[in-house]
């Protein structure tokens, strides 16, 4: 390295950031700058180092050989930063500052509602920053020090992260209610591929454990002639759609919702043994040196989870 040169925090965090994004304008905006600021910062640093960080075109941002290695580097200098804060409000009372925690869009807006104010009872002085996302973003969050925990479905697995099972959740079949499937105690797997299934986007882990649980409707959604199939953006979208008798769809338990509509547009049924379900489970960095504030976070998940109502 050239003498002299100093590098910041926030000029690692704008070159990871531009590796990730491969885009000057995306990245500006995840770190709540300019583009030319972030542009003149990025120069500069590679002007300082002696080499090329990224190659640059009109379309395109590309990471050059040495440039993987530095920003490799540099993603680990973020992340010991982190446990450095980490290690200073440690030692003020681990229930005291606020705690950042993400959950995929699967679980979040249906846990969030009642976390909180569960949280705010055993922890009061600990408020929640919240948000939602795909697995990976959440999972790239955790490693960068942005979120303290995240809340996600297993298979799960990180180094230098903790990761424990909280709950088991059913999935189960939503349906009109004059459906006729409302006259049966149970369905089969393999009675969806008779219906039109609506189903999340791809990049959403809870499709991809449907498609797991019964693989004849990957087949199906590969035809060229599929018309069994549509897809919808969220577990909201979706609700809506069947209550509009466009299709029906598989739902886990504490998203079913069929009380948030009036005069029972909406009825849902449990799958016959083995009934698919998924293992929702709570991770955060191994460093992380409040573990009294996971630990009132796992528990106020736990409260929450056991006072849904049970399968109807």
């Amino acid at each position: 390295m050239p003498a002299g040169t100093i590098m910041t925090l926030t000029e690692l965090r704008y070159i990871v950031t531009l590796a990730q994004e491969r885009h000057f304008g995306r990245a500006a905006e995840r770190c709540f700058v300019s583009q030319p600021t972030l542009s003149v910062a990025v120069k500069k640093l590679e002007e300082e180092l002696g080499v090329a960080l990224f190659e640059r075109s009109k379309s395109t941002v590309q990471v050059t050989p040495m440039g993987e290695k530095i920003v490799e580097q540099a993603q680990r200098v973020l992340e010991q930063s982190s446990v450095i804060k980490e290690l200073a409000s440690a030692g003020r009372d681990q229930l005291a500052s606020p705690l950042r925690i993400g959950a995929i869009y699967t679980i979040g807006p249906y846990l969030f509602p009642q976390l909180v104010p569960a949280l705010s009872q055993s922890a009061p002085q600990m408020p929640l920053y919240i948000e939602e996302g795909f697995t990976g973003n959440l999972r790239r969050k955790l490693r960068s020090g942005e979120l303290d925990a995240i809340i996600v479905a297993l298979p799960f697995t990180e180094t230098d992260v903790v990761t424990k099972p909280l709950y088991e959740e059913a999935f189960e079949v939503l349906i009109p209610a004059d459906h006729p499937w409302a006259e049966r105690e149970f369905i089969d797997k393999e009675d969806l591929l008779d219906e039109r299934l609506l189903l999340l986007g791809e990049g959403h882990c809870f499709r991809d454990q449907i498609l797991e649980a019964c693989p004849a409707i990957s087949h199906k959604l590969a035809s060229p002639n599929n018309t069994l199939t549509a897809e919808g953006g969220s577990l909201e979208t979706i609700r809506h759609m069947v209550a509009s008798r466009l299709g029906i769809t598989v739902l886990p338990h504490s998203a079913i919702g069929t009380g948030h509509y009036e005069s029972g547009l909406l009825t849902s049924r449990p799958f016959r043994e083995p009934a698919p379900s998924r293992t929702v489970a709570i991770a955060w960095r191994a460093s992380f040196p409040r573990p009294k504030a996971i630990d009132a976070v796992t528990g106020a998940i736990l409260r929450c989870h056991e006072a849904l109502p049970e399968t109807a």
